[in-house]
């Protein structure tokens, strides 16, 4: 499936637009780690505008990140903010509060899959 990315770097008044990719067909049979991989997505974007020099990209972790998924005609819009930069995705057909569960536990675990003690 693709779903429509923008963000905005503090400081800059650009609003950057993306249509990306994720292998998973329907957001109704995402798992934590699809999520995981989704917001993965988002930060390797913002990444990307922000060191466009730095192709081989940095290892990214889901920590430090503020989300908020809001209600949408066609599902749920996924919006995060971290230091530099604020972005939007969506809409995804999906449950606003499915997907509020998934991103919770996609974050608290920090990498989609079950928390091993």
């Amino acid at each position: 499936m693709t779903f429509s990315l923008e963000f905005m770097l503090r400081g800059r008044s650009t609003v950057f637009s993306e249509t990306v990719s994720h292998t998973a067909a329907s957001p109704k049979s995402w798992t934590e780690a699809d999520v995981a991989e989704v917001l993965r997505a988002i930060l390797r974007a913002i990444h990307r505008a922000q060191h466009p020099e730095d192709a081989a990209g940095q290892p990214i972790a889901l920590r430090g990140l503020s989300w908020i998924v809001t209600p949408h005609a066609r599902g749920a819009i996924l919006a995060i903010e971290i230091h530099s930069a604020s972005a939007v995705a969506g809409p995804f057909e999906v449950d606003p509060s499915v997907l509020e569960a998934l991103v919770e536990r996609a974050v608290a675990t920090g990498d989609g899959s079950p928390t091993v003690h």
